[in-house]
Parts: structure tokens; sequence; C-alpha cells
């Protein structure tokens, strides 16, 4: 029977820059593969496939994707066995100081040619710079769009009910929560739902969502929705209900969705990049602008608003633009590492990793 599978993003390229909340998902892991190397020697020992194998074996898989490169994982964690595994080889991901899990570093540096290597420095040395100098635009662009994000919420917050998206936040934690309370300490994981990566915007909310009851929020920006979500996550925690709670790709310092699976619900932000209706029949709307925002406030300020949507859009898409460059620069890069890597022991460490991987698991699952 094959266990469950969920995505998610541990970071992200944001307006703040590169992002991490890895650290929020390692806690109760207890041993943890850290793979360290060459840009895309990582690539070489298949986290994906070994995170397949052990979901087919009936594990719940959480699997970390990459923000750079939407067809690899940063890692995965298998809650029911306390075992992490993370690819620290890319030049986005961190190297966990996780003070719980036993770290077990695995070093494919060692199956490189040291004399293709260091003839290739100079080489490395320049893909290097220029990758820095891509992100470094692309986070400059993303900054750019925030600021102009702000003149939109600008003009709703203007027309904003505060007291009324006060009650309808009371009124959201009185019927998801009631008297409900649970014994111990609830734990908070923070994480992405989506990212800014070289192909657009990506989201995982179709299955960190499936089998929950759904709430969708709608709104504008400025419209209280990430507000209403952090006093959510507060409640929720307060209560002693565990919480997954989802900043947004853009903005790290809004949030996007929480999800209490103990209470079967996740509520999150609908809106554009991740824009989604009501396409399973418990799925309800709850629509901030219709409830705290004056009426007519789109269509009085329609002519206003239309240069900053433009503004914000032209933003955005040079800087997806400029991580798609970034992305041909680390493709170049991990083939440089490839050509100089003696294959024949990179595959004997990657083979050794993943016989590791499924014999840990196999005795834990036991």
């Amino acid at each position: 029977m094959n266990g469950t599978v969920y995505d998610f993003y541990a970071g992200g390229n944001t307006a703040k820059g590169y992002t991490s909340l890895l650290l929020s998902s390692l806690p109760g892991v207890e041993r943890l593969y850290v793979l360290k190397g060459g840009a895309g020697l990582g690539k070489i020992c298949g986290l994906r496939s070994i995170g397949d194998r052990l979901a087919a074996a009936g594990h719940e898989v959480w699997r970390i994707a990459c923000a750079s490169d939407p067809d690899a994982l940063d890692g995965w964690i298998v809650p029911a066995l306390k075992l992490g595994a993370i690819d620290a080889t890319t030049p986005n991901a961190l190297v966990p100081e996780a003070s719980e899990a036993a770290i077990v570093e695995i070093d494919l540096d060692e199956a490189c040619d040291r004399r293709a290597l260091a003839a290739r420095e100079t080489e490395i040395a320049e893909l290097d710079r220029e990758i820095a100098g891509k992100f470094e635009q692309a986070y400059a662009g993303f900054a750019e769009a925030l600021r102009v994000h702000d003149d939109w919420e600008k003009v709703y917050i203007g027309k904003m009910d505060f007291r009324a998206a006060d009650e309808l936040t009371g009124e959201w934690i009185s019927r998801l929560f009631g008297d409900r309370q649970r014994e111990g300490t609830a734990r908070e994981a923070h994480r992405f739902l989506g990212a800014a990566t070289p192909q657009g915007a990506v989201d995982f909310v179709p299955g960190l969502t499936d089998g929950l009851k759904r709430y969708l929020l709608k709104g504008r920006p400025g419209s209280g929705k990430s507000t209403m979500l952090k006093k959510l996550a507060a409640a929720a925690v307060e209560r002693g209900f565990d919480a997954e709670i989802y900043h947004c790709g853009f903005d790290p310092n809004s949030l996007d969705m929480v999800v209490v699976r103990e209470l079967g619900f996740a509520i999150f932000d609908s809106t554009a990049p991740h824009e989604y209706f009501p396409d399973r029949p418990s799925d309800e709307i709850v629509d901030m602008y219709e409830r705290c925002i004056a009426p007519g406030t789109d269509e009085t300020y329609a002519e206003e608003l239309a240069p900053i949507k433009q503004q914000y859009s032209a933003n955005m898409k040079r800087s997806i633009g400029l991580l798609t460059e970034a992305r041909t620069l680390l493709d170049r890069l991990e083939q440089l590492y490839v050509e100089v890597a003696d294959r024949s022991a990179l595959d004997s460490a990657a083979e050794q990793f993943r016989q590791e991987i499924l014999g840990v698991a196999a005795v834990r699952g036991q």
C-alpha cells in the first residue's frame, strides 16, 4: 500500500532574497543525511526515486522541492521513521544544524578528479560569479515588485473596515476551533506552499489540501488575508494543535495558508499567483473584499490601479526571466562537475547511500 506524499518548499526566491525555513521542518528527525559537494552531484543520488521507494513501502513522505530547479528535490522527510535527507550540493541549499538529529554527511566531492577540478577552477569561479549575479538581480526585481505591491495594498487599506475584519476573524476562530483544546505543546512547521521558479510561479496547494475541508480566502492586496491567517495560526497553537504555517513565496513575512490536520481543515489565500476556485463539494469561499472593503472600491480606483498592476507584473516577469537565465548557467555548472567526476566512484557512492537509507528504513519499519 502506497503512503501519502506531500510536496512543499523549505526555501524560496523571494523579495527578501533567498529565504530558508528548512530548520522548522527538522524537529523530530533523528537521523539526517546531508549530501555535500559540487553543484548537481546530489542529483546522482536519486533523492526523488528513494522517496518514491519509501512511499511505495507505505510510509508518509514529505518531499522538499527545489525552487531553482522544479525537476529536482532539496530533500525529503519521513516522519514515522524520524529520517530525512537534504541535498546541500546546490547553491541555495543550507547545511542544517539540527541539534536533535544525528547528521550523516555524504561528501560527493570525493568522487571528483582533483586535477581535472583544479584545471577548471577559473571556469567554475566565473560561473559561480555569473549565477550569483543573476540571483541578486532577480531578488532586486522582486524587492521592487514588493514596493509596487505595497502601493497596491495602500489603496485597499485606505478603504478597509478593520472592525469588520476583526469580527470576521473572530467568527472563523470560533467556527474552526470552538472550545476544542489539545493537551501538550503544539508544533509549528513553517514552510512555503509555492515559489518563484525558472518556470514561473509553482505551488502545491492541491496535494497539501487533499482530503481536507478547504476554505478559500478571496480578497485584494491589503484586504487582511495574511493578518487573518496569522491569527488563525496563533489560535491553533494556543489551543495545542499542530499547525502547518505556509508563508508567501514572494513576501515571506506574509502567510498564504494554515493547515491543521488534526481538525481536518486548510484555509488559504486563493488569489493569484495561486488562484483557486471551489472544485470540491465541501470547498467554501471566505470573501475579505466583500466583508471588509468599502463597496465600489475596485471601480473607483480602477484607473489608479491599472499602472500599478502593470508595473508589478513587469517586475515579476523580468525577475522570473533572470531566474531562468540563472538556471541555464546552473545547468552548465552542474554539467562541468559531472564531467570532472569519476562516474564509477560517484555511482558507487550514490548506490551506497541508497542502500543505507533503504536499510535504515527497513530496520525502523519492522
